[in-house]
């Protein structure tokens, strides 16, 4: 089991004078301890531009950001090995024009699927041609593909094993529809794209397997098994100065109710935080 941070003071049992264990489970004030200043982990933050300009300085300050949560992440026994760290930013339109071998559609035009694929090169042959075959289905053009680079240079070699392999798919918005009804398209074709690996290709979809990080015209999803500190250092793309956005939500990872996977880590496609509410103060 990971040791975590942020350990909780008072917890586990105490002898009284009948001999009998008594729960401290829940102690009330006593010396320098007050309950009231319990909380639960995971750090979650949020930068955005006011007027909307997309910059590379946004998602610095997000990396930034982010390791300053990361007291509020957990370490396991093994000091290079964390819960999980993400960041969800707008498209980088400028930054994936110059990194693709085709020409792109303007911005809101085309969607960028993050993939999590399985290691095993069957099982991604396997995968894409359910995504192709649910796209062509559902009258939505793959466009091309990009293999995301990474440095594995500071991970630990247990994250590193169960790493999955990343691509980044794209998909033509259909002539004749606007970005909402594009983004309600591409949600149907992601659970469509699901469903026929859970059903079809179960294997894929075992342990760190097949999952869509993201998909959508709007955002897209960095993340994975890390330390708050590794996210950046993972994925270059993240530095590179024609990366931009005007916003970015960031997250550290402390596992609660659940063992950490590379598909747990947050933020989500919609939400970057599971609902646990961490300051009594704040919200009784």
């Amino acid at each position: 089991m990971a040791e975590r941070h942020n350990q909780r003071s008072g917890i586990g049992a105490q002898t009284g004078n009948s001999g009998q264990a008594k729960s401290t489970r829940t102690p009330g004030a006593q010396g320098l301890y007050d309950p009231i200043n319990e909380h639960d982990s995971c750090g979650v933050g949020m930068i955005a531009s006011i007027n909307n300009d997309a910059s590379h300085s946004v998602v610095e300050n997000g990396l930034e950001m982010l390791v300053n949560l990361t007291h509020r992440g957990a370490v396991g026994a093994d000091p290079l090995m964390g819960d999980g760290a993400g960041m969800l930013l707008q498209i980088p339109h400028k930054f994936l024009a110059k990194n693709v071998d085709f020409k792109l559609p303007e911005p809101g035009r085309y969607a960028v699927a993050m993939v999590f694929y399985p290691q095993d090169e069957s099982l991604r042959a396997r995968c894409d041609a359910a995504i192709l075959s649910v796209l062509d289905a559902e009258n939505l053009e793959y466009l091309g593909r990009r293999t995301v680079p990474f440095d594995q240079n500071g991970q630990s070699e247990l994250v590193i094993a169960a790493q999955p392999h990343i691509e980044q798919l794209f998909i033509a918005c259909p002539d004749g529809i606007d970005v909402d009804t594009f983004e309600r398209d591409l949600l149907i074709a992601r659970k469509m794209i699901s469903n026929v690996i859970v059903q079809d290709i179960p294997e894929a979809n075992k342990d760190d397997g097949f999952y869509i990080v993201s998909m959508s015209a709007r955002t897209i999803v960095y993340k994975g098994m890390f330390l708050a500190y590794q996210l950046g250092a993972f994925y270059p793309d993240l530095h590179d100065a024609d990366f931009e956005s005007a916003m970015v939500i960031v997250h550290q990872r402390f596992s609660t109710n659940t063992f950490p996977t590379w598909d747990l880590a947050h933020p989500f496609r919609m939400i970057a935080h599971n609902g646990e509410i961490n300051t009594l103060r704040g919200n009784v």
